[in-house]
């Protein structure tokens, strides 16, 4: 297994990782943190995919896709927390005032899970943040403690994880997520 994680700039690959079976089925497209919400709300079927396709074409892309062998397995999203709804959300406190990037999805593909391709996508992830000159990323993960987590909310990661990565707590915050309160994770880049 060769994998190597790419920024997602190319739209089919993305769709083949997140997108729906059905193109007209309303699902998640990891539009949720990424949008305003009255827009993720208001978007349906096909519309979901043609705005992660608008992303996909900006600059930065809206995440990172990981390949085994040139087929997309895995996407990490991750981009300014600035252009997310984590900028405002009251929940997950904000450390300082930096800049900072956060990554908030994690998904591989059934198949290709248990490959450790997440720890791929998370430093696929740091390395896109550092390469437009973030000065730290953070990430939201549960902190289950070893304990198992529901694999439809596994998608914002384990502190475990992310401390494999280098990240480190950096606070507590005031979100439950599948029964696990969520940490606030982060990895200074300078």
């Amino acid at each position: 297994m060769a994998v190597e994680v790419r920024p997602a700039t190319h739209f089919e690959d993305v769709r083949t990782v997140v997108g729906p079976k059905r193109p007209d089925a309303t699902v998640c497209w990891c539009l949720s943190y990424r949008i305003p919400s009255a827009e993720n709300v208001a978007l349906r079927g096909t519309d979901r995919g043609d705005r992660m396709q608008e992303l996909v074409r900006q600059d930065p892309p809206p995440g990172v896709v990981a390949y085994d062998d040139d087929e997309p397995v895995g996407w990490a999203a991750v981009h300014p927390r600035a252009d997310t709804s984590f900028a405002r959300n009251r929940r997950i406190p904000h450390v300082d005032d930096l800049a900072v990037w956060s990554v908030w999805c994690i998904r591989v593909r059934p198949g290709h899970r248990g490959k450790g391709i997440s720890h791929h996508l998370l430093k696929g992830a740091v390395d896109m943040a550092r390469s437009y000159g973030a000065p730290a990323i953070e990430g939201y993960p549960v902190d289950n403690q070893g304990s198992k987590v529901d694999l439809t909310m596994a998608y914002v990661g384990t502190r475990k994880l992310f401390e494999a990565a280098g990240f480190v707590k950096a606070a507590d915050t005031q979100s439950v997520l599948n029964g696990f309160r969520r940490v606030l994770m982060r990895l200074e880049l300078r």
